[in-house]
């Protein structure tokens, strides 16, 4: 069980992480879209593989050297295991590095326990965590890899059950970011909202499709029903003021910008905040 200092932490790596993504993704809320613009849909990435003993080896070397010892004797441990113990074992390797905010070497073992165990439930987690590997990285090798680790995974997981909202609502995303045409994606991430009004997933990317798109007045009206009625989020409030800041409704985004600082508590994302609602009040 995490302690509340390692939970802190994870938190605030969290928002970090946060910001980085959102100035990668060009909503930065700093420049406003050509009027009547086409939408860019993203582009297909290119298909790309990452092992899991190079992404275990790169985790490594950014963790203790006795953690990373444990790690190796686990992990020899899982390459003598068969069945049912290998899936175990793969499990909890994947817990042990998702403690550490590893997240690929995280999600390459529950693929592997997926791989063990063929379950709709054990394809969801590993589609999940593909999917958190996505987001906090950066790099333009692993990136598209994990985008496409998702997919697959959420594929089969849907093959299982093609009703799971969960799997539905991770292939979905998959689909936006990239695996697809963007308007089908969206369409199962609305069919997804249709039958859960409340998730939150679904209801984010929906979100941050339309920010992406230039349809703020719907990102807005997604961000404040979420916040309203779901779960009001520092990262919820973050993207309903980057909404409010491209249609210039400067005084609603700082609002929505101090609320994003209050709820995350974080230094980094308040230095960046203070400076974004000092420059909207000019």
């Amino acid at each position: 069980m995490k302690s509340p200092r390692t939970t802190q932490i994870v938190i605030i790596a969290g928002i970090v992480l946060l910001v980085g993504f959102l100035f990668s993704q060009d909503i930065k809320g700093l420049v406003k879209p050509k009027e009547n613009a086409a939408v860019e849909m993203p582009q297909e990435p290119t298909p790309q593989g990452i092992s899991l003993a190079a992404a275990s080896a790169t985790a490594k070397n950014l963790i203790s050297n006795a953690a990373a010892k444990e790690f190796a004797s686990l992990e020899s441990d899982f390459q003598k295991a068969k069945g049912e113990e290998r899936a175990s074992q793969a499990k909890a390797l994947a817990q042990k590095w998702d403690d550490l905010e590893q997240a690929v070497p995280s999600a390459l073992y529950l693929e592997e326990a997926a791989k063990e165990q063929s379950s709709l439930q054990n394809w969801v987690k590993a589609g999940d965590r593909f999917l958190k590997a996505f987001d906090n990285t950066q790099d333009s090798l692993v990136k598209p890899a994990m985008l496409q680790k998702a997919n697959q995974a959420f594929t089969k997981a849907v093959a299982i059950d093609s009703t799971d909202l969960d799997a539905k609502t991770g292939m979905g995303i998959t689909i936006v970011n990239g695996m697809g045409a963007p308007m089908e994606g969206i369409a199962m991430l609305l069919d997804v909202v249709k039958k859960d009004p409340k998730n939150f997933k679904a209801n984010m990317n929906l979100g941050l499709f339309a920010i992406k798109s230039g349809q703020f007045d719907k990102a807005i009206t997604r961000f404040e029903d979420l916040i309203k009625n779901i779960k009001a989020t520092p990262d919820a409030y973050f993207y309903l003021a980057t909404a409010y800041e491209n249609l210039g409704k400067n005084q609603e985004a700082i609002d929505a910008y101090l609320q994003s600082k209050k709820l995350a508590a974080n230094p980094t994302l308040s230095s960046f905040i203070d400076k974004k609602v000092a420059e909207l009040k000019k």
